[in-house]
């Protein structure tokens, strides 16, 4: 029998929502506090009077003042985590602090659903395989006010914490330090996802987010040698304080098997029945979400998958020791990495089973909570809205589809009506090889309905394209969810989408108008282009100027005389610097705060780089922090970041060679600190060499005495969200130089124009949207454009392209072994992919422009520091248009069609 068919039957499912209940409540009618629904009359007639009457009694109270947190504390110190005052260390100190915030959290939160379902809106759902938290202590503090116990208005968490740590002996800096970053995510996607949850919080959106809890996150990064070295992200291995672990919620999910059909029915259409041959639970994990200044909590959902078996005893007692387990190490190798390897097949069956688990597992979720309305299934599109993060949850839209037709008996048209109008598709690439795609063998044989389910999505699909475009068979073919032209035929998952959405979003207004006109731009034909929009990535203020850069957001709050810092919900009032951006004395003190990050940052790399200390702490204000921090891939050209390196390393070698002094070659090339950081997919080996040459150029530079230390280099390992929340304050310049066209947004951008640090890069992305609110005058853009990108490619592949003459002396003293004396021919397969490989990624065509774009860079920072202090200053004064709350109003009018569930008065 089909476990799934759990979604109309489930007992034990259904016993825990987002509301809680006592035992003996109706399911349809049970509330503790709060709103009642309007068909019930009175709760006498729910919950006796003296059950809610002793229930009243002993409820749960938020702490609201230093007296009620240390006695939270004291308690969890010593009954949770049994402990006591003579053994309770910083780590202990940190678990008991969390847990004291979380449980005010999980009273927010506790209202807040009850709260959401009594109104019953139309509510969110935002899957995306990444969320990229960061740490939640800090965070929590941030975004949590307390209620004063005298019940007389509220006081900052943060402020409160700290004074009651320091009464306990323990000092906040410290227990903040003992939390791991959560390794949920590893980029740009995961940490979007994690600003949009907390902007949804923050706006009183009804949202959910569903992911997956993954054991060792992506990998934890090591450089031994030079190279990058994978170790398994132990950031579970004291537990979570933060999670809430649903033991109850085990949601079965099926894979392999075969269809069958009733009463010798052909039709893939009709309702048939999946026979599964392996079934694993997903088991839930909910981590509370606070809003900033709201008492407002929304849910994370992670799942876990776990055997139906852990143990099979007869295995066991007949000897077979290692089989015995041998279910359950299968199920949990599901959630146990993000992005399992996929350079062979098992890596990719593996990552196709992890996609379908975390899809069924949330709709499955998502379903049973629309169910309890018993509203009929026309109403669920007014009720579900759901947003596809990439094209990694896509499975959800064939999913949903086979539950309707299925498991409901609903008709084929009517489920896939309701299918369209739930789904909305967020796109982030213009790359066509980098959009996801599976054989559809490997896929037949693990989802053979889906399968199915897609031939006939297709099938429909196409036939209404014919109907419009007959006889262009072309158009068939290039629009056809299914690819025929590959040797193994392929399903096309980003087609999919857009087949099952009603919407289609791209992240930066350059990037929606690429896709509309080279990757989707058929389908543009077919739909037309109302159902294609742009929605720009944003960040969150909280997290990013608050957290990060709590120095920086108090000399703001002080300047435009905002002591609530209610500019961290209203960007808009940053504009208010531009008054002060010229005046000397606020720039001193703006000049202050990055002395003091960078100092911050210098301490960081000197702790976890065997002792290398990239600034003479004499020459802190005159050291140009050249950063770029990002997930290391060929499009975004951290390769030519190095040559840019190794050319100013070469010239000024040559100044002294050619008897300039030091001060000559300094006043040319003037102190500067080149930081890179991220981490590379551990299969693609170009990225990989990359980080290899960077080591290999800081190992040479950094030992130059002859220079004199006006040149550092350094590569932080294991880039994360923690250490980005120092680096980024410390940036004077940030390296955004992907090809033009290949970046769809990028937010690191946003997030260090934010901090104040100025940006060197090319026309794309949001780049372009940055330039437009900040001013040209203050941002650093060089390159070619997108629109020359296909003729400069062309000329490579078919023409004789000669290189730039700075670029063709440092690939030649790259390739003379200089940087690898070991193995001189190292790196030939970077100076090959420039030289005699169609050089794809248009290095040498930017790199002259790039260098002279940083000789301006030294000159304004070295020359004209009061310029630089300006273009700072008036960068963050309007950068206000990239906080996600902009984009969550956006996504709610434009996309979801949703409303804020406020908090009572």
């Amino acid at each position: 029998m089909n476990p799934t068919n759990n979604l109309t039957t489930s007992t034990s499912n259904d016993m825990i929502t987002e509301e809680p209940r006592a035992p003996h409540v109706p399911r349809l009618t049970r509330r503790l506090t709060g709103f009642l629904p309007q068909e019930i009359k009175s709760i006498d007639t729910i919950i006796p009077l003296q059950s809610r009457k002793t229930w009243s009694k002993h409820q749960v109270k938020k702490f609201g003042d230093n007296d009620g947190f240390e006695q939270r504390f004291i308690g969890h110190v010593e009954t949770t985590l049994g402990r006591s005052l003579y053994n309770c260390d910083d780590l202990a100190a940190y678990e008991a602090t969390s847990l004291s915030v979380r449980d005010n959290l999980i009273i927010d939160w506790n209202s807040t659903q009850q709260r959401i379902t009594a109104r019953d809106p139309k509510r969110v759902y935002y899957l995306s395989l990444e969320f990229l938290m960061g740490r939640a202590l800090d965070n929590a503090l941030i975004n949590m006010d307390v209620e004063k116990s005298n019940g007389k208005g509220s006081e900052n968490s943060r402020g409160l914490v700290k004074d009651s740590l320091d009464q306990l002996g323990f000092r906040l800096e410290d227990v903040l330090q003992k939390e791991p970053d959560a390794a949920l995510g590893n980029g740009g996607l995961g940490r979007l996802a994690a600003c949009f949850v907390d902007s949804m919080a923050t706006q009183d959106i009804p949202a959910w987010g569903y992911g997956l809890r993954y054991e060792y996150g992506i990998f934890a990064q090591k450089i031994i040698d030079g190279y990058q070295v994978e170790t398994p992200d132990y950031w579970l291995k004291y537990g979570d304080p933060w999670e809430i672990e649903r033991t109850e919620i085990q949601v079965p999910v099926t894979f392999y098997g075969y269809v069958e059909r009733q009463n010798g029915d052909t039709t893939t259409l009709s309702p048939s029945e999946w026979i599964g041959g392996e079934r694993v639970l997903a088991m839930a994990y909910d981590f509370p979400v606070p809003g900033y200044k709201t008492s407002t909590v929304n849910n994370l959902r992670l799942w876990k998958a776990k055997p139906t078996t852990e143990f099979d005893f007869a295995k066991f007692n007949s000897g077979d020791y290692k089989n015995s387990v041998d279910q359950q190490q299968r199920a949990e190798s599901i959630t146990a990495v993000l992005y399992p390897n996929d350079n062979f097949n098992q890596g990719k069956e593996l990552r196709l089973k992890q996609q379908y688990f975390w899809c069924a597992a949330s709709l499955h979720d998502i379903i049973r909570r629309f169910k309890k309305s018993q509203k009929p299934w026309s109403e669920f599109p007014d009720q579900v809205a759901i947003q596809l993060n990439d094209t990694h949850p896509t499975l959800a839209v064939v999913e949903l589809q086979r539950v309707l037709v299925d498991l409901e008996k609903l008709d084929w048209h009517k489920a896939w009506d309701i299918v369209t109008k739930t789904f909305a598709y967020t796109n982030h690439t213009v790359m066509q090889e980098a959009l996801e795609k599976w054989p559809v063998g490997l896929f037949g044989r693990l989802l053979p309905r889906h399968l199915e389910i897609i031939y006939d999505i297709n099938w429909f699909f196409l036939q209404s394209v014919e109907k419009k475009f007959p006889k262009d068979l072309g158009l068939l073919g290039r629009v056809s969810i299914i690819e025929e032209a590959s040797p193994e035929r392929q399903i096309r998952m980003a087609y999919l989408a857009i087949v099952g959405s009603h919407k289609v979003n791209g992240v930066a207004e350059l990037h929606s108008e690429l896709i509309k006109t080279t990757i989707f731009q058929d389908f543009v034909r077919v739909y037309g282009e109302k159902k294609f929009t742009n929605v720009t990535n944003g960040i969150t203020p909280r997290r990013w100027l608050k957290q990060a850069n709590p120095k920086l957001a108090g000399l703001i709050a002080e300047a435009i005389n905002d002591p609530e810092e209610t500019f961290l919900l209203d960007m808009s009032k940053l504009t208010a610097l531009t008054k002060v951006s010229d005046d000397p004395v606020f720039q001193e003190k703006w000049d202050k705060v990055k002395a003091a990050n960078k100092l911050q940052l210098a301490d960081l790399i000197k702790a976890g780089n065997d002792g290398v200390d990239i600034i003479d702490r004499d020459h802190i204000k005159n050291t140009l922090f050249d950063i770029q921090v990002k997930r290391i891939h060929e499009y975004k050209r951290q390769q030519m970041n190095i040559f840019g390196v190794i050319y100013r390393y070469l010239a000024m070698k040559k100044m002294l060679k050619d008897g300039a002094s030091i001060e000559e070659v300094a006043k040319k090339y003037p102190r500067k600190a080149s930081i890179f950081g991220g981490k590379s997919a551990p299969g693609y080996y170009m990225a990989k060499l990359v980080i290899k040459l960077v080591n290999a150029v800081a190992e040479v530079v950094n030992n130059d005495k002859e220079i004199q230390d006006l040149l550092k280099v350094v590569f932080i390992a294991d880039y994360n969200v923690s250490k980005a929340e120092i680096i980024i304050p410390a940036s004077d310049l940030s390296e955004h130089i992907s090809t033009a066209g290949t970046e769809a947004s990028g937010t690191s951008n946003m997030k260090f124009v934010m901090n104040g640090g100025l940006i060197i890069g090319t026309v794309d992305g949001a780049n372009v949207e940055i330039t437009r609110e900040i001013g040209e005058d203050n941002i650093f853009l060089f390159g070619n454009l997108s629109e020359n990108v296909d003729e400069l490619r062309y000329n490579h592949r078919f023409q004789k392209v000669d290189l730039p003459t700075e670029l063709d002396i440092v690939l030649k003293y790259i390739e003379s072994g200089k940087f690898c004396t070991d193995n001189p021919n190292e790196f030939k397969p970077l100076t090959d992919s420039i030289k005699h490989h169609g050089d794809y990624y248009l290095v040498s065509d930017d790199f002259e422009s790039y260098t002279a774009t940083q000789e301006l860079v030294d000159e304004v920072y070295h020359g004209q520091k009061q310029q630089w202090l300006k273009k700072s200053i008036e960068s963050v004064a309007n950068v206000g248009f990239f906080s996600s709350d902009r984009c969550i109003d956006e996504y709610s009018e434009t996309i979801w069609n949703v409303e804020p569930v406020k908090p009572e008065e």
